[in-house]
């Protein structure tokens, strides 16, 4: 089977010509860490229908944060997807003071939990 060499060099293109385009994590912040840079926090809504069927519990995020600040990304790490979606979309809205590393504004990953109880 002989693989087709373009997609690959285009890909190693976009790379190198765009930086940003495959920019890694550099950060690893803890929950605390990331509660005292939180600038703005929006809280998810209770979904209705998660109300309606009483489901409760708590909901486990990852945002990855631009060094400007804004969360670029939101990983899914547990919850059930009832309350997962309202919760993606707050984190989403939320703002961080930039992380540093070396005094260099960089890509942070921070750990946010939501929990919902009725």
């Amino acid at each position: 089977m002989r693989i087709n060499p373009l997609p690959v060099m285009l890909a190693l293109m976009v790379v190198s010509v765009f930086p940003g385009f495959a920019q890694e994590v550099q950060k690893k912040a803890s929950r605390s860490e990331g509660m005292n840079a939180a600038l703005s926090k929006v809280q998810p809504e209770y979904h209705p229908i998660a109300e309606q069927l009483k489901i409760q519990g708590i909901v486990e995020l990852e945002a990855v944060v631009a060094p400007s600040g804004e969360v670029e990304k939101v990983n899914i790490l547990s919850g059930s997807p009832v309350l997962t979606k309202p919760s993606v979309e707050a984190l989403k809205k939320w703002t961080f003071k930039p992380f540093t590393v070396d005094g260099k504004a960089v890509t942070a990953e921070v750990p946010v939990s939501f929990s919902f109880k009725l």
